[in-house]
């Protein structure tokens, strides 16, 4: 492959982040995360790791696929393909390396992640490819080491110059005040629990300068899940979860909280279809209603 690692991004991507280290380590997951850590391959050499944001892109896998096509069209061995259930969800995403937000925005329910390697003369060369979603945007990040002694990584590319795009706080104020509601990315759940990873939560942030704006203004957190087990214990599951988001809001951020209120609904407004896991991934979320004052 290119020393620029020319991957096919689709139009509009812009960078947000590149990092590039000599005589670095870097552990590239080799499989799915079960109860702790994925497991992974340590390898050395350069270091380059790039984060983009995708106006306009489609999910998670979509965006990975070509990028998959192209590493084997270049002689690299897949080593693992999986989406955030299958991945491990919260184990795999707070046991891998991840550019800080807002570099990089990885939606705990709706992320993809591919590893591959390959060797050649100089030694292993790797790259490891996250995906994921924000209310408005695809976002990716691409990890790649290359051996000691190889060609180092090209600069990427300038982007043409845009428009700046909006922050996640211009990103959810937007949504709220023009369809009233808006899910809030970036919510880590471990599965089937209603305790909130640690953070940062720039959504939480975000929701919380857009109350501070306004004292007239009242949400309500409502939690939803995907169409698996009964209704009732989803419904309960649900609001646990929005109340835990409520907790979080109040005590960091400082909201009043009679200005909040928790709700559930289970599965019962689905935002996708559940027969995919993409699909799931979509549905499990909590959302920020906007009651009063929007």
């Amino acid at each position: 492959m290119a020393a620029a690692l020319d991957l096919p991004l689709p139009a509009g991507a812009r960078l947000t982040a590149e990092r590039v280290e000599d005589g670095a380590s870097y552990a590239l997951p080799t499989g799915p995360a079960r109860g702790g850590p994925p497991p992974a391959e340590t390898l050395t050499g350069t270091i380059t790791a790039r984060a983009w944001r995708l106006a306009g892109a489609g999910p998670p896998a979509q965006i990975v696929a070509p990028l998959r096509a192209a590493l084997e069209a270049e002689g690299f061995e897949i080593l693992l393909d999986c989406a955030a259930e299958t991945c491990g969800g919260y184990d795999f995403r707070y046991g891998t390396e991840v550019l800080p937000p807002p570099d990089m925005h990885v939606d705990l329910g709706r992320f993809r992640f591919l590893s591959a390697r390959r060797d050649t003369e100089d030694g292993t060369e790797a790259v490891g490819l996250l995906a994921s979603r924000s209310a408005d945007a695809g976002h990716l990040q691409a990890i790649r080491v290359t051996p000691a002694g190889a060609a180092p990584p090209a600069p990427a590319p300038a982007s043409p110059p845009v428009a700046p795009a909006p922050d996640e706080a211009d990103d959810l104020a937007a949504l709220l005040e023009r369809d009233g509601h808006a899910a809030l990315p970036g919510l880590a759940f471990a599965p089937g629990r209603s305790t909130l990873g640690p953070g940062p939560h720039p959504a939480l942030a975000a929701l919380a300068d857009w109350l501070a704006a306004d004292p007239e203004r009242r949400v309500a957190l409502v939690g939803h899940t995907d169409l698996t087990g009964a209704l009732k214990p989803n419904v309960a599951l649900s609001r646990r979860r929005a109340q835990a988001v409520l907790d979080v809001l109040a005590r960091d951020h400082g909201v009043a909280r009679d200005r909040l209120r928790a709700e559930g609904a289970g599965w019962l407004a689905p935002r996708a279809g559940n027969a995919t896991p993409e699909g799931r991934e979509a549905n499990r979320r909590v959302e920020a209603v906007v009651t009063a004052g929007g």
